[in-house]
């Protein structure tokens, strides 16, 4: 099977989980002899990804492409496709188009047996290639305009191209079951359309040699060694994350018991929103701000912690809880993340909900038997949790979409 994925990162240069979760299912359904190939919108080098080939629709570098916004529309789109620069790089509505374009020449020389696009960034080239090559299509949502947006209406430009891409699919793929409620009932898709397959993690993946380096927070390991519970989140700083609502629970939480630190990894639009709302409410020395890491730094993040929470407005799956459970840490999750239809040994809260949340942060940190046992459960359910699964999954969908059967 020839499967045309059209995707917007891969690790390592990736900014979030997105690109996590289209490597490892590309890695997966190529171990069960699928043929990829996968366009980027830059070219760089990806190490491990021999299984599959990679094209680099502009010459764009990593660090060019992490400029343009992919994830804060709000500053992004203001013109349709075709009132776009082609050679307009420095635009994401310009990257875009010479993305269509690349796709319409690779379908010429290499005919899919389908089309597999993620999220709203690549779902205008997958209708073209659809239209070139009557190959079914499959639109793959890991977040909508929705997400993004929190609380906002979001982009309208956006919304339009969602709402077209998942009406031409012939199936759709969504990450978790609040992503297929928020398709429903936002866009009015046919529920019948849509196939929940929710992300999985590789354990084996983290068995490179990695060893916890506890002089990277020398300071937070000192704490700990005092008796301080270390809580971690690792995300982008945006509005869709919660962060605002997590620091003023840590605040309140600080109020009934002091021995607490907070370690935000990350960076983003808010954060020195974020840096002042902390120092506002008197909390300055017990939150770290790290800055955006990847690599051992990233691990080292997770390694750290005692508690990681995901404090997300909308977070239609969070790759984040899975990888900070490996690490050792007990999760908090607010119910509107969508990784929590698939773990039960967790706390979990609405992300409003601060007074909550601070609760479980004292009720997990002066209870040692309590965080333990949580952090032990969980290993014995993300472990069953498999990429390979996640492949089976989509061959069946793409062949039912071949032979026009509802899923």
């Amino acid at each position: 099977m020839n499967i045309l994925m059209l995707g917007w990162e891969l690790p390592p240069h990736n900014s979030g989980g997105l690109g996590v979760a289209c490597y490892h299912m590309s890695k997966a359904l190529a171990l069960k002899g699928a043929k990829i190939d996968f366009v980027l919108p830059y070219t760089a080098h990806h190490p491990g990804t021999e299984f599959m080939t990679v094209h680099g629709a502009t010459g764009l570098t990593p660090l060019e492409r992490y400029g343009l916004g992919a994830y804060d529309s709000s500053k992004v789109l203001d013109k349709t496709l075709s009132k776009a620069d082609i050679n307009d790089l420095k635009d994401m509505r310009g990257v875009q188009k010479r993305y269509v374009e690349f796709v319409e020449k690779l379908v010429l020389t290499s005919q899919p047996d389908i089309i597999h696009a993620h999220d709203w960034l690549t779902m205008e080239a997958g209708m073209r290639a659809k239209e070139l090559t009557d190959a079914p299509l499959i639109v793959h949502v890991h977040a909508t305009e929705f997400d993004r947006s929190g609380s906002n209406s979001g982009n309208p430009l956006v919304h339009e191209i969602e709402y077209q891409g998942m009406m031409m699919a012939d199936r759709i793929i969504a990450v978790s079951n609040i992503t297929k409620n928020i398709i429903v009932q936002k866009y009015g898709i046919p529920e019948g359309k849509i196939e929940v397959v929710h992300n999985a993690i590789d354990v084996s993946s983290f068995d490179d040699g990695y060893v916890y380096d506890h002089s990277t927070y020398k300071y937070l390991e000192a704490l700990k060694a005092e008796g301080y519970t270390v809580i971690t989140t690792v995300t982008r700083f945006t509005i869709q994350k919660g962060l605002a609502n997590f620091v003023r629970a840590a605040a309140r939480a600080c109020e009934k018991y002091d021995k607490l630190v907070f370690l935000l990894a990350g960076d983003g639009e808010q954060r020195d929103e974020l840096i002042a709302l902390a120092s506002s409410l008197g909390i300055s020395d017990k939150v770290f701000f790290t800055g955006f890491v990847r690599g051992k730094q990233w691990r080292d993040a997770y390694s750290v912690g005692d508690v990681f929470v995901m404090s997300s407005v909308s977070e239609p799956f969070g790759l984040t809880a899975l990888e900070a459970a490996h690490h050792g840490n007990a999760l908090i999750i607010s119910r509107q993340s969508g990784v929590g239809e698939v773990l039960h040994s967790i706390f979990r809260y609405d992300f409003w909900d601060e007074d909550v949340l601070a609760d479980q942060l004292i009720g997990i940190a002066t209870s040692n038997a309590l965080k333990t046992e949580l952090q032990q459960n969980i290993k014995h359910e993300y472990d069953k949790i498999s990429w390979n699964d996640v492949a089976d999954l989509c061959i069946k969908i793409y062949d039912k979409s071949q032979q026009g059967v509802t899923v």
